[in-house]
């Protein structure tokens, strides 16, 4: 195996843009939910005229769905994002709109279909208010408790945020917005993480695990956990995901 320096100067200078982890291959997996997100999102946007794609990175899920209704619409509120969705879905007539986590800039009863792969944070309010009577919201959530293994490695425990994004709270706010919520499953998936690059690279990729990362700040914790990858033990972590289906 590389040296540390080479493993992580390696993973420092690559890119994190968009929502892609092709760069993990080899270096880490994770299991995913069972019930196949991109694939259902693809059949239901070839089923209606418009929709809309909140927080939708660099516009990777929605690529991957063959047919596009006459009117999609994706929203992306960092900056490099929204330039790879351009590029990646532009070709398809897809409009994309930066925002700034506000107010959606469309009006009421804009859409048929709203979806999200993992939003920042959903606003119920304006799902309900973008999407027209009897339209639908489809999207997959992040958890509570997600990858927490990892980010109580650097930051200690975090009993409060551990219930943070909890499904269940999360159904009654949509049905306090007037939705109703139709399905709603969850998932527990295993992560493994098999050398330092890795930790380095999906730390820079979700900054917000642990807000403060750096090379610099954490080196002494990073090197405890490269000493132990290189023995052959993984080090695991679980994500958690939760699907909804609501209908206005």
């Amino acid at each position: 195996m590389r040296t540390y320096e080479e493993l992580v100067d390696e993973a420092e200078a690559a890119d994190v843009s968009g929502w892609g982890f092709g760069w993990l291959d080899g270096r880490a997996t994770e299991e995913r939910p069972p019930w196949g997100y991109a694939r259902a999102l693809g059949e239901r946007l070839g089923r209606v005229g418009s929709a809309l794609d909140i927080d939708t990175g660099g516009g990777e899920v929605v690529a991957d769905a063959p047919v596009l209704p006459p009117r999609m619409v994706v929203t992306e509120g960092w900056a490099p994002n929204a330039a790879r969705a351009r590029e990646l879905l532009g070709t398809r007539g897809v409009e994309v709109v930066e925002t700034d986590g506000g107010r959606l800039p469309f009006p009421d009863e804009s859409f048929e279909l709203v979806s999200s792969r993992h939003p920042v944070r959903p606003d119920w309010t304006e799902l309900h208010r973008v999407l027209v009577p009897g339209g639908r919201y489809f999207a997959q959530h992040v958890g509570p408790g997600s990858a927490f293994e990892l980010i109580e490695y650097f930051l200690g425990p975090l009993p409060d945020a551990r219930s943070l994004r909890d499904p269940a709270r999360e159904a009654e706010a949509a049905r306090a917005a007037g939705l109703d919520v139709e399905m709603l499953r969850t998932a527990r998936c295993r992560m493994e993480l098999h050398d330092v690059g890795a930790v380095v690279w999906l730390l820079r990729k979700c900054p917000w695990w642990v807000p403060d990362f750096s090379v610099a700040s954490y080196d002494d914790r990073l090197r405890e956990l490269d000493a132990r990858l290189r023995s052959g033990q993984p080090f695991v972590a679980h994500s958690t995901r939760h699907l909804i289906d609501a209908r206005r």
